[in-house]
């Protein structure tokens, strides 16, 4: 039954890459952003929303609320759009003005320095742009991700990150976990979502309440005494964005891994602060 249930999602999300590719970015991505709008609230996952926004912003009223979440589907819509255009991102020059980057400079003292760092982050706007453009400043990169339950759709993904977002692209999980140790010992930076529950993780503060957080920075720091990098993505008008890299966190190895959790906690929240309908709220943050 899966199986004919994810041959149809494929089917249908090919069709309509088709008709988005033939729209172009511009056009195609007003049409997702209204279609996300549109069916987005039908699933499961408006809820969740709701209860995640309940949670972390306790005072405000639900107009609020779902005016945080529709802007967060026309958001995704306009994140699917792009998707089909994301080798144009990498290559086009015509796509140079897309991604505007903010401090540089940390970027090419990274590379300079040849040690390896770890990048930490959120499922913020095109999230996926993030460790392409930090690939294409020169940096020898791998990137954490999670295969999708769609076996016809999937292999495609793949494909098209390891192609223009990042080649070194590592399963999720325990053996990836050992693969990613592999790579930053032979001086490889790590890419890392850490807004996500985890079940191997630790409970820490996230916005006041407790929720299952990965503690691989944290370890990384323990043991190699590694630095961390945050970034955040900021959507723009007309599909550009913002790409800020933070300078490094010093953490000191003498630091628990409780604590250099929660501070990490603490700066994806400032992030999420920033624009509160350009994270994706639709995660079961605190279950």
């Amino acid at each position: 039954m899966n199986n004919i249930k994810y041959l149809i999602q494929f089917l249908l999300i090919l069709l309509l890459f088709i008709i988005f590719k033939i729209l172009g970015l511009k056009y195609s991505s007003i049409l997702s952003g209204k279609l996300f709008t549109i069916f987005g609230p039908l699933f499961r996952s408006q809820e969740i929303s709701k209860s995640n926004l309940s949670k972390a912003f306790p005072s405000i009223n639900d107009i609020q609320k779902n005016k945080i979440i529709k802007s967060m589907w026309y958001n995704y819509g306009i994140i699917f759009a792009e998707y089909i255009f994301i080798k144009n991102y990498r290559n086009s020059r015509e796509f140079e003005d897309k991604i505007i980057l903010e401090n540089q400079n940390e970027l090419v003292k990274i590379k300079e320095s040849n040690k390896p760092v770890i990048f930490i982050s959120g499922h913020f706007n095109n999230f996926e742009l993030m460790a392409m453009c930090i690939e294409k400043s020169g940096i020898d990169l791998s990137a954490i991700y999670r295969p999708l339950n769609n076996k016809f759709l999937n292999p495609i993904m793949e494909k098209i990150r390891k192609k223009y977002i990042c080649k070194k692209q590592i399963k999720k999980g325990i053996s990836g976990t050992k693969e990613l140790l592999k790579y930053f010992k032979k001086g490889t930076s790590i890419a890392l979502m850490i807004d996500q529950r985890v079940s191997e993780g630790i409970e820490s503060n996230f916005f006041n309440s407790k929720a299952l957080t990965t503690t691989i920075p944290a370890q990384f720091v323990k043991k190699f005494d590694a630095d961390i990098v945050p970034v955040y993505i900021e959507r723009l008008k007309n599909n550009k964005f913002k790409l800020k890299i933070y300078d490094k966190i010093n953490f000191s190895k003498d630091d628990t891994i409780e604590n250099i959790t929660t501070k990490l906690n603490k700066v994806l929240e400032e992030m999420i602060l920033k624009n509160p309908d350009q994270w994706i709220w639709t995660h079961n943050r605190w279950k």
